[in-house]
């Protein structure tokens, strides 16, 4: 087990349950449907990043330095991905208008993701020689 792979997974799942039940209960009232379909993205693809960084944080066997860019690569993704999106999401909410700043780093988020994904598809594929 790695504990800060696994301990990055907690806190980002934690953070996501709180986003969550913000979202749902607080914010719901105070967003439009538009944002808070985008703060539901926000918390959706964070949690599906959690789990793949519990998974990763649990994976025996695989190249060390490709499990740790799948790591940095996931974390990267759930900071730019989702953090945008939340940003975006309450940008009416505190009157902030930085959605032209901050649109462009959600796509950034993305490719973060896609190579995490790469990262662990190589992990799993190349044999364990570190």
């Amino acid at each position: 087990m790695n504990r800060k792979i696994v301990i990055t997974a907690a806190l980002f799942g934690l953070l996501a349950v709180i986003a969550g039940a913000f979202g749902a209960h607080s914010l719901k009232a105070k967003l439009s449907l538009s944002d808070i379909d985008i703060w539901h993205t926000a918390v959706q693809y964070q949690f599906y990043h959690v789990f793949a960084l519990l998974f990763l944080g649990l994976y025996t066997g695989a190249r060390k330095s490709l499990v740790n860019l799948s790591y940095y690569m996931f974390t990267l993704g759930i900071i730019f991905f989702s953090g945008s999106l939340y940003l975006i999401a309450a940008e009416d909410l505190f009157g902030w208008r930085l959605a032209h700043i901050i649109w462009p780093v959600t796509p950034l988020g993305g490719v973060f993701f896609i190579g995490g994904w790469a990262a662990l598809i190589l992990a799993a594929a190349i044999r364990n020689k570190d």
